[in-house]
């Protein structure tokens, strides 16, 4: 029985090494579109991509960014946003996604739907696009 218990603990690290990505990426890898910020629903139209590990990316109102996001899932923190500078009619629109989506401190994923949250209650949801 010992044996069995010894094997079974070096067998560990390997396994530990060859597990997915444990960020939201690795629960949640898609485009998903935004539908509404802390229950009104967002009508200028966003996105949030997850596809590269450790990395969020996706299109504004107006312009397209980037981000890190290195936390492991359900934690959500992204690095500095890195945006295009193109100007449009939704740049109130595009500020107000900006300073939310930098405000989530955890993410949900349940099947096509993603929703990400803080705790002062604010709260981002997103439906995986097909």
């Amino acid at each position: 029985m010992k044996t069995l218990a010894l094997s079974t603990l070096l067998a560990l690290p390997p396994m530990v090494a060859a597990c997915a990505d444990e960020t939201l990426t690795g629960y949640a890898e898609g485009t998903y579109q935004l539908e509404e910020i802390d229950g009104v629903a967002f009508q200028w139209g966003a996105t949030l991509e997850l596809g590269e590990e450790g990395r969020i990316s996706g299109r504004a109102p107006c312009n397209g960014y980037s981000a890190e996001q290195t936390a492991p899932y359900p934690w959500f923190k992204p690095g500095p946003i890195m945006a295009t500078k193109m100007a449009c009619l939704h740049m109130n629109g595009e500020a107000e996604f900006f300073e939310a989506l930098g405000a989530m401190t955890l993410a949900e994923a349940n099947g096509p739907v993603l929703i990400l949250s803080n705790e002062d209650g604010r709260e981002m949801v997103f439906r995986r696009e097909p």
